[in-house]
């Protein structure tokens, strides 16, 4: 069977990111590809466009609108490097081509981030580090006869949201004994028997939230989910650990109660500012933690999401089904 040809939608070095030499020589014994790297429609793209059977984009690609088919008439599936696919395609495109995504990967090493923040917030990293910067040794004293009061072992955690990362962090952590508090009105119930977790309703969990960890997609009906008033509601001294998507979060009340220090935060995204502004309070601020976006980015697991895409392409091109489409009904409950 001749090969087909495909789009690599990617520049050089994003490409290289996920793409080893050895899936690139998959790729080559697959489809006679090629990679452009447009961030934008052009007419040079949209040429190249009209003859590929298949598509690979990444998180630089443009958007494409519904009128795909017909700058493509020849597209039958396209191939996402990522995870979030919604904002990347227009809506009726999912009925009319094959759209796969690649979110596997990043769900374990976004829970082994949460992990990571969760064992230094519980354990009051920070304040240790900050008492060592002091011209003082007064710590060693207190700790030598009080003890330090933080621990993970046993705690209540909270969490939005159960899943793919919330189920991986939840199964990353079982050595700490921990009991988990669950709001997610979409999660099967029958999950609380598989895993050490409670379902409650979202007023309980706000009120009980010590620990609270955000794992939810990002949706119509999520979006600034933790507002004012709500996290109004979260006791004092509680953290919030993000490592879902920022508009969980209204990041300008957040930052408010993290100045007046009654709440603390660790934050891997944040919206609407990402970057998050050079000058924003929040990356100085005692009390709040913040990281570039690096939960689900490494190279391993870019490589990862590279050959669950091959993978795809070598089933779809065989005519055998994918195992990783997205289909229209799916985006109401995705990010």
């Amino acid at each position: 069977m001749a090969r087909p040809p495909l789009i690599v939608c990617a520049g050089q070095e994003l490409f290289e990111s996920f793409f080893q030499p050895s899936q690139i020589r998959r790729l080559a014994r697959l489809c006679r590809w090629e990679r452009v790297g447009h961030r934008r429609f052009s007419r040079p793209f949209e040429k190249k466009l009209a003859e590929a059977h298949a598509l690979i984009t990444s998180w630089d690609s443009p958007r494409i609108e519904s009128n795909l088919l017909q700058i493509a008439p020849n597209l039958r599936l396209i191939a996402h490097c990522g995870g979030e696919v919604k904002s990347r395609f227009a809506r009726p495109l999912f009925d009319q081509i094959t759209i796969t995504n690649s979110p596997g990967p990043m769900a374990k090493a976004t829970a082994e981030l949460g992990a990571a923040l969760l064992l230094y917030t519980a354990r009051n990293v920070d304040y240790y580090r900050e008492q060592l910067r002091l011209r003082s040794n007064r710590i060693y004293q207190d700790l030598h006869l009080h003890g330090a009061p933080e621990s993970m072992i046993g705690r209540e955690v909270a969490m939005i949201g159960f899943g793919r990362i919330g189920r991986a962090l939840v199964d990353m952590m079982r050595g700490f004994e921990l009991r988990w508090l669950v709001y997610d009105p979409f999660a099967s119930k029958s999950l609380a028997t598989r895993y050490p977790i409670r379902f409650v309703n979202l007023p309980t969990l706000l009120s009980r939230a010590e620990l609270l960890v955000l794992t939810a997609a990002l949706t119509d009906r999520t979006r600034g989910l933790l507002n004012r008033t709500r996290l109004a509601k979260l006791p004092k001294n509680a953290t919030i650990i993000n490592i879902a998507r920022g508009g969980l979060i209204d990041l300008a009340a957040l930052t408010k109660e993290v100045e007046k220090k009654r709440l603390r935060c660790a934050l891997d995204v944040s919206d609407p500012l990402e970057p998050l502004p050079v000058a924003h309070p929040l990356r100085k601020l005692a009390g709040a933690i913040v990281t570039p976006h690096i939960a689900g980015s490494n190279r391993r697991v870019r490589h990862e999401m590279a050959e669950v895409v091959l993978d795809d392409l070598e089933r779809f091109f065989s005519g055998r089904k994918v195992r990783n489409r997205v289909t229209s009904a799916m985006l109401d409950r995705m990010t």
